[in-house]
């Protein structure tokens, strides 16, 4: 087993380090207090090819392999985890018509995505349909030649800034998990609107919120993959998008234990670094041994995934492990900076709040619990 990074690899994460350093670092504590998207910023990513880096060359992307889109996603989220999900969400709604979408469809709305000229976003969670997605109840129904839409959908990452939609809906409610489908719906079409803006704990500059489709017509052509595929293609994106999860712990992590090594020796206390002290040194002893497993876990279901073989169940373990960790211990970076760590402005205090919602959002821990167990037991 090989367990080291290809040059390519390495240098393409170096590269992206060296991008946070530059261009993310010096912002990401302004973007989090005005909860602003940083427009410019994805101007740079896009230009840089980031925003589509495993999507295929001839669709606008760099055709890089998963795990080297997962590096620099854990590079991006150890600077602001806020903006490495978002491209981390954007790359996972590309994948969408990648692999469902009509050659006419690929040329229309994922050349745009992949080259990061158009945001993208996923329609699926309502507000009584979370984990339980058979809940929804947003319908589409046909009219002639084009579908009229009618719901609301909430927590919509990228909602209020997204130019290509992909919205989940029920077409045929008798056909139970057999009876959802999905749409391609570009920003601008009547009776498609951002709702509710939400101000959120953490990852405050991704911008979250309501997507309401009210007698929202799209013609037929609009519906991406087959009818009645929408669950079985959005659970397959959700296995991928679980890693992109786990990756942006892992740089929250990262970032954690590099604040609390820093502090740690410049900070003095009865006459000595407070990194002498037996309490802190454990501390942070235990902040690296998660990360090193996280990682590793991480980069495991990636490679599955690269190497065609099965990750549902090491996808949901990376992303339990991972984001779990990254509570546990950004707790305790603002415990070791104390009073100076519980203060706005302190980086381990965005981190905190950062890494609450990768305990929730594409599946929660219990979910996860869900998945492995289901696959060890059945």
């Amino acid at each position: 087993m090989d367990f080291q990074l290809t040059d390519e690899q390495q240098l393409i994460r170096n590269n992206m380090r060296e991008f946070a350093d530059r261009y993310v670092e010096p912002i990401a504590a302004e973007i989090d207090e005005n909860s602003r998207h940083p427009a410019e910023l994805f101007q740079k990513l896009a230009e840089g090819g980031w925003m589509g880096m495993p999507i295929p060359v001839e669709y606008g992307g760099c055709g890089t392999d998963y795990l080297t889109h997962i590096l620099a996603v854990e590079e991006l989220s150890r600077s602001c985890s806020s903006t490495g999900f978002s491209v981390a969400s954007h790359v996972i709604v590309a994948f969408l018509p990648l692999l469902y979408g009509t050659e006419e469809q690929k040329r229309k709305y994922l050349v745009p995505l992949a080259e990061g000229k158009h945001m993208s976003a996923f329609a699926l969670t309502e507000p009584g349909a979370g984990t339980d997605v058979m809940a929804a109840t947003s319908r589409a129904v046909l009219d002639g030649d084009e579908y009229v839409i009618n719901g609301t959908k909430t927590f919509i990452t990228n909602g209020p800034i997204a130019d290509t939609y992909i919205v989940v809906c029920w077409t045929d409610k008798a056909a139970g998990r057999k009876g959802m489908s999905a749409f391609i719906i570009p920003r601008g079409t009547p009776g498609l609107r951002p709702g509710k803006h939400f101000e959120k704990m953490g990852m405050r500059s991704s911008q979250t919120s309501e997507v309401v489709l009210k007698d929202c017509r799209v013609p037929r052509e609009s519906m991406l993959g087959q009818a009645g595929q929408a669950l079985a293609m959005s659970m397959g994106i959700f296995e991928q998008g679980r890693i992109g999860i786990a990756a942006q712990a892992v740089g929250i992590l990262q970032a954690a234990l590099d604040e609390s090594i820093k502090y740690s020796k410049e900070r003095v206390q009865f006459g000595v670094p407070i990194s002498r002290h037996q309490a802190i040194a454990w501390m942070i002893t235990d902040m690296a041994t998660d990360l090193s497993a996280a990682r590793f876990l991480t980069y495991h279901a990636a490679w599955l995934r690269d190497q065609k073989q099965p990750f549902a169940k090491e996808a949901s373990m990376a992303k339990l492990f991972a984001s779990e960790a990254a509570m546990r211990h950004t707790v305790k970076a603002v415990q070791i900076q104390g009073g100076y760590g519980y203060c706005k402005g302190a980086k381990v205090e965005r981190l905190m709040r950062d890494a609450k919602i990768t305990e929730i959002y594409e599946g929660t821990s219990e979910a996860m619990r869900m998945v492995i167990s289901a696959n060890l037991l059945r």
